[in-house]
């Protein structure tokens, strides 16, 4: 991103050094979701873990995605991604999505992927409050990837039994909402 677009946004009463940290936080986050949820799809076994291996490799592919458009708003804002991958991983936004205790326990397995997504959900809440009405390009991107979480952590929810269902699963391509950010 040019200096002029940066000075823009900070003369919006954005402080760029702030939001390129929240949004690297996040960014680590949906790579680490990206990692744990393969491992979680793996032990979705049996009657019970049949039924949501589609719905979590939504959510996967999804997450990967988010990480990529993250990506390159963090480097349009003059930032950068760490070089450690231990780094971006433990400064992550959000907590690993670990296997429970017992791995091949789907009810388990269901609260870490709502419990990730509520995680997410909070981080770009966050972000879209803070860039509101003074970064419009970021606050687009982030709100996209919320409203893909929200679906992502309905549907989970839905199979835990809370609330009446309200979602219905997307046919098609994925990321209907950040899809125009990916290049």
């Amino acid at each position: 991103m040019s200096e002029y677009a940066i000075k823009m946004i900070e003369k919006n009463g954005i402080d760029v050094e702030k939001l390129l940290e929240l949004l690297i936080k996040n960014a680590g986050s949906e790579m680490s979701t990206y990692y744990h949820y393969n491992l979680l799809r793996s032990n979705l076994i049996g009657i019970e873990g049949e039924g949501l291996k589609e719905i979590v490799d939504v959510a996967k592919t999804e997450d990967r995605n988010h990480y990529e458009a993250l990506a390159t708003r963090i480097y349009e804002l003059g930032g950068e991604l760490p070089d450690d991958l231990s780094v971006f991983y433990n400064n992550a936004s959000c907590p690993p999505a670990h296997l429970p205790t017992d791995k091949n326990n789907v009810i388990e397995i269901i609260k870490i992927l709502r419990d990730a997504e509520q995680c997410a959900m909070a981080g770009y809440n966050e972000i879209c409050k803070m860039t509101f009405d003074k970064d419009f390009r970021t606050y687009d991107l982030v709100l996209a990837i919320l409203h893909e979480e929200t679906e992502h952590e309905s549907w989970f929810s839905e199979f835990l039994g809370e609330g009446p269902s309200g979602h219905f699963m997307r046919k098609g391509e994925s990321s209907p909402f950040v899809r125009k950010f990916l290049h």
